[in-house]
């Protein structure tokens, strides 16, 4: 299983915030009774749903004892649940006016599947707010697929299987469950000052699963390859920062079936 550091997730933890708040600012119900967060990790998004609505009963749930502890510490005014949203959703009796999910669910497989039970959760007329990155368009997520597969990697790793559906896919599948949705994309432009902040980001997410595969120097080794890579892909901008472009994805959907 893998372990989360909320230390090196925190790191970037403003620019890891701003689509929990893009998304939060979309959402229109006047106050709601209660708000599951899906996925909460150190509880950053949770804290932006209760300074929304906070008169509202916000849970924030996640599988890493890590991030829990960490999100109970910052935030001791708000609940937070272990939840393995994978395989725990069908002991959930309560249902909800809002749930929220922020860059959480790409970890999680069949998307056909996990949406409709998401849909579950809500009360009718309940909201479900989705983000997760576009992994597939993302050059960084698109080196490391490629490096775990090259000849002197595909012994030692086992590349990490994308859970994500096509834009167009996703939009078929709300429409399945709801006649009242929206999808939009944004890619967010992060100002970084190094190849290094980019490697030390990746850490905390997308490259875990790769490095846990490995032994210290052979994780060293891994990750100065995909340092060697970013040089290729990435220019150095004329003040000396690195554009960062990152794209995600975005959607509401209204139980209204």
């Amino acid at each position: 299983m893998t372990k989360w550091n909320p230390t090196q997730y925190e790191r970037f933890i403003k620019d890891r915030t701003q689509p929990a708040i893009d998304l939060a600012n979309r959402l229109e119900t006047l106050n709601p009774d209660n708000i599951l967060d899906l996925g909460c990790g150190p509880g950053n998004s949770t804290k932006v749903l209760k300074d929304k609505y906070p008169n509202s009963h916000i849970i924030g749930a996640d599988n890493s004892e890590d991030m829990l502890k960490k999100a109970m510490e910052l935030y001791p005014y708000i609940e937070f649940i272990k939840l393995d949203a994978n395989g725990d959703l069908n002991d959930i009796s309560e249902k909800f006016d809002i749930v929220f999910s922020n860059a959480c669910i790409q970890w999680l497989p069949n998307h056909r599947e996990l949406l409709p039970k998401l849909m579950t959760l809500l009360k009718p007329n309940g909201i479900l707010a989705i983000q997760i990155p576009i992994q597939r368009e993302h050059p960084v997520h698109i080196i490391i697929n490629q490096l775990s597969e090259n000849q002197n990697w595909n012994g030692k790793i086992v590349p990490r299987q994308y859970n994500n559906l096509t834009t167009e896919e996703y939009f078929d599948v709300l429409s399945h469950i709801s006649s009242d949705f929206e999808v939009w994309e944004t890619t967010y432009c992060h100002r970084m000052p190094s190849y290094e902040s980019i490697i030390e980001w990746y850490k905390g997410t997308g490259l875990r699963p790769y490095l846990e595969q490995l032994s210290e120097s052979d994780a060293n080794e891994f990750v100065n390859d995909v340092y060697k890579e970013l040089q290729q892909r990435y220019q150095v901008q004329n003040n000396g920062e690195i554009l960062f472009r990152f794209p995600r994805l975005f959607f509401i959907v209204k139980n209204n079936y």
